[in-house]
């Protein structure tokens, strides 16, 4: 009886992993998660090519299948553009995901979009070090590469040759 009603005052993410097993996982998979907390700077260097490392140590994420906590690293390497990345705003971003069930994969995935999107670096590689999970760890790595830009005298050059 008392377990029952310590289950009962547990989150829904700790009370799936209580019972998995037993009943499916009541994880809600948010597809839709807003990106509007992350924030940005302009780059003080921005006639310079440089990397920015950024590492959370501790990003975590639930299964979707199971409900169970999930564990790990996400490295970012960019090389900045005209904006830079505000670590204050990308923490929280990160706490976002801690209720959230989503697979190794697609989180990866949906980081590199969204910091993408709101610095638009010329590039920006995201990797997921994930936990060990039933003996087996798992990285997912993401890559983007800003298309360089033709100029001008490129595309005339590329014209006169094809004729």
């Amino acid at each position: 009886m008392l377990a029952r009603k310590v289950l009962h005052c547990q989150s829904p993410g700790l009370r799936a992993a209580a019972t998995a097993g037993k009943r499916q996982s009541d994880t809600r998979y948010n597809a839709n998660m807003s990106s509007e907390s992350l924030e940005t700077f302009p780059n003080p260097k921005r006639s310079r090519e440089y990397d920015i490392a950024i590492v959370c140590p501790e990003f975590t994420s639930l299964c979707p299948k199971t409900g169970l906590p999930d564990f790990g690293e996400i490295h970012i390497t960019y090389v900045p553009d005209a904006r830079c990345l505000e670590l204050k705003a990308l923490k929280y971003y990160f706490v976002d995901f801690r209720n959230r069930g989503i697979f190794y994969e697609h989180v990866t995935n949906e980081i590199l979009d969204d910091l993408v999107t709101a610095c638009s670096p010329r590039s920006m590689t995201v990797e997921g070090r994930f936990s060990v999970r039933g003996g087996i760890t798992t990285r997912v790595t993401a890559r983007f590469v800003k298309p360089r830009r033709r100029t001008k005298a490129a595309t005339t050059k590329r014209r006169s040759s094809s004729q």
